[in-house]
């Protein structure tokens, strides 16, 4: 592997602030596109993509997450003033993003719906989902994965009307970055192996 590459894999970092400027139609085509050459268990590629582009789409979304995530931390007894400043944030987020892609993994692209497979094919959609960060940062754009959908799934199936069997496991924001990333604190890799 040549060592710019190796440069290039290990730059990538999360991006919080966004320029407010849209990425060219044919760009985003192409980040969507590279993403699908990502590897998937038995070349099933359950990987589905939802653009939330419309003002409407992003508050219904919105919405169903935060109003999920209010009833979550009111049960884990969060303050009231906590709960409101993330949802407040949270909604601020959605809105301000240039582009949000919803990652969802379809169920019925599955041999069987076995925990099993369930779970191949969301790491399936994962990797489709590190393939788009790359490709993005390919391009000079920014990116921020978050996990928010996997916590209220049928919230977000119903919100945006997607087909029952496409289950939402992530979103990406992305964009032109407005920030200089932090350097990324690392765990020693020496504690991360094990040989036998």
């Amino acid at each position: 592997m040549r060592p710019s590459l190796l440069t290039f894999l290990r730059s990538r970092r999360s991006i919080r602030k966004f320029h407010n400027q849209r990425v060219p139609e044919s760009i985003l085509h192409e980040i969507l596109e590279t993403a699908t050459y990502a590897p998937s268990a038995h070349g099933l590629q359950p990987w589905r993509f939802v653009l939330v582009e419309s003002p409407s789409a992003r508050q219904s979304l919105a919405l169903a997450l935060t109003n999920k995530m209010r009833i979550d931390m009111q049960q884990e007894g969060a303050r009231e003033e906590e709960i409101h400043e993330r949802v407040a944030r949270s909604i601020r987020r959605i809105g301000e993003a240039p582009h949000i892609i919803l990652l969802c993994q379809d169920s019925s692209a599955v041999r069987s719906q076995t925990p099993e497979e369930l779970t191949m094919g969301a790491q399936s959609v994962a990797m489709a989902g590190l393939q788009l960060l790359l490709a993005a940062h390919a391009r000079g754009l920014g990116t921020n994965w978050l996990c928010w959908p996997l916590y209220a799934q049928a919230e977000t199936i119903r919100a945006l009307e997607l087909p029952p069997t496409w289950l939402p496991q992530a979103m990406i924001f992305m964009g032109l970055p407005a920030e200089e990333p932090k350097p990324k604190q690392l765990q020693a890799l020496d504690a991360l192996i094990l040989s036998r």
